[in-house]
């Protein structure tokens, strides 16, 4: 029977949550926890030792966050599969998520045995992702955004002016300050701040 277990890593960042899962899945007959971290920089480390089948991320991490992970993980060690486990149920995260091949996205509202089938499907090959989701992002909105404009607003919403932001990406202050006035037209936000409130909504940072 252990030659039909699967192994899996969990990467979730609050205790409570991390513990309670890890309980709830060493409870499956052919499931085993081998590993489970806190912040995303510990994830490729403990893939590394473990080799588990399925790497469980959450989005949100300390560190690097769950979708560079997975991105990380498809790179070097494509023998684990991986599966996106969020709060997150918005259009654009899932399209970052596919992005990113990952094999499975699932919402962490879903019951345990829901998120058990998820990884069961995934280590076989299966990708796995929540209907309504699924469904959503069908109907969502495009991001209308460049990836450069998307790199400068996420640094504004990080709290960097445009003087620290043409320093970070080598750009003219002059030439930032047209980025963010393009990227607040093209969203058509009130200004800056509203531009953030809107890429966040929609989930494409």
């Amino acid at each position: 029977m252990g030659a039909l277990m699967i192994s899996v890593l969990l990467a979730e960042d609050v205790q409570m949550v991390r513990g309670a899962l890890v309980a709830l899945l060493n409870l499956e007959h052919d499931i085993e926890v081998v590993a489970s971290v806190a912040t995303g920089d510990e994830i490729m480390p403990a893939v590394t030792e473990n080799k588990p089948d399925v790497a469980v991320l959450d989005i949100d991490l300390p560190g690097i966050d769950g979708l560079t992970a997975a991105a990380l993980i498809h790179e070097n060690a494509p023998q684990t599969r991986t599966l996106i486990l969020t709060s997150l149920g918005r259009p654009g995260t899932l399209r970052r998520a596919l992005n990113a091949r990952v094999n499975g996205f699932i919402l962490k509202d879903a019951p345990v045995n829901e998120l058990a089938d998820a990884i069961r499907g995934v280590s076989v090959g299966r990708r796995v992702i929540d209907s309504q989701l699924a469904l959503a992002a069908w109907d969502g909105d495009e991001c209308p955004l460049t990836p450069r404009e998307l790199e400068v607003l996420r640094l504004a919403a990080d709290g960097a002016d445009a003087m620290e932001i043409a320093a970070t990406l080598f750009l003219s202050v002059g030439t930032v300050r047209n980025y963010l006035t393009n990227v607040t037209a093209k969203l058509d936000a009130r200004n800056r701040v509203d531009a953030v409130r809107i890429a966040r909504k929609s989930g494409w940072f």
